[in-house]
């Protein structure tokens, strides 16, 4: 397993500058660092790549759709609108240095339209099988997020992320899961991941509370179970946050802080990570 953290832990705004944060990282020793590609540019991508590898990290990314790029739109051009960001964001991971990235990449968050799902899941398929060629060439997977009922309609579960995942007919299209949606979603926890098979891609770890994992009542052995099960040994990223006050924190429903410290937050959980996972 390769173990990263979200540089959202630290972050007051998506835009802050990462370079402070990847320093911390690397001298809490995690093997990367997760960044959103939110205000990302061609220039900011390749300086953030350099300075990655000048601290021994590598980089995972994040990213999701606005509600003018949305690929499960009944009008055609804001479709292709949405296929033309995705272009740009799985080139820029490549820039950056990556090859991962993951998200809410189906779907704006926060958009419901359940009427319309059948059609809109397709829609999806239909997108990411046409940007099957571009992460071939730039060497990137993509994650298919599955998120709570009241940030989607669309992707909740595992297996609604693995059967648009399957449905694009595209080997560098996979599943990210994470613990907190899990959490909520799922009646059995390591059933639902293992069931993932090889589409797992990417994987999230956070406390019920979003909060430090293994600080709380999530079944961190069931996790471990269905990892096991599916065969997954990739990327385990602490995607947790904890501090209220910021606007970040806000669009995450961060009404209180879960803990004190961040950094602090952070070093708990590599130790758990390490500790759990091996």
């Amino acid at each position: 397993m390769k173990y990263g953290v979200h540089a959202g832990l630290w972050m007051a705004r998506w835009t802050d500058d990462v370079a402070p944060i990847m320093r911390t990282v690397a001298e809490l020793g995690f093997d990367g660092v997760e960044i959103s590609l939110l205000g990302m540019t061609d220039e900011r991508a390749e300086s953030l790549g350099a300075l990655a590898r000048s601290h021994g990290l590598e980089i995972t990314c994040s990213d999701g759709l606005a509600p003018n790029a949305d690929i499960t739109s009944a009008d055609a051009n804001v479709r292709k609108a949405g296929v033309d960001y995705l272009r740009w964001a799985i080139r820029t991971t490549a820039k950056i240095g990556s090859g991962s990235l993951a998200g809410v990449v189906y779907a704006p968050w926060g958009v419901f339209d359940p009427g319309r799902k059948a059609e809109r899941a397709a829609y999806a398929a239909e997108a990411f099988a046409a940007l099957d060629g571009d992460l071939n060439a730039c060497g990137v997977k993509l994650g298919i997020e599955a998120i709570n009922r009241f940030e989607t309609d669309l992707v909740n579960t595992a297996r609604e992320a693995t059967e648009i995942a399957e449905a694009s007919s595209s080997d560098c299209v996979g599943v990210l899961l994470d613990t907190y949606h899990l959490n909520m979603e799922e009646k059995d926890i390591s059933a639902a991941i293992a069931s993932t098979g090889d589409k797992l891609v990417h994987f999230h770890v956070s406390e019920n509370d979003r909060g430090v994992p293994g600080s709380g009542h999530l079944p961190w052995s069931d996790v471990r179970d269905g990892l096991g099960r599916a065969g997954y040994c990739g990327w385990i990223v602490a995607e947790i946050f904890v501090i209220a006050g910021n606007p970040s924190s806000a669009d995450l429903n961060i009404w209180r802080n879960i803990e004190p410290d961040a950094t602090d937050a952070a070093r708990r959980s590599l130790a758990f990570m390490r500790k759990t996972f091996g």
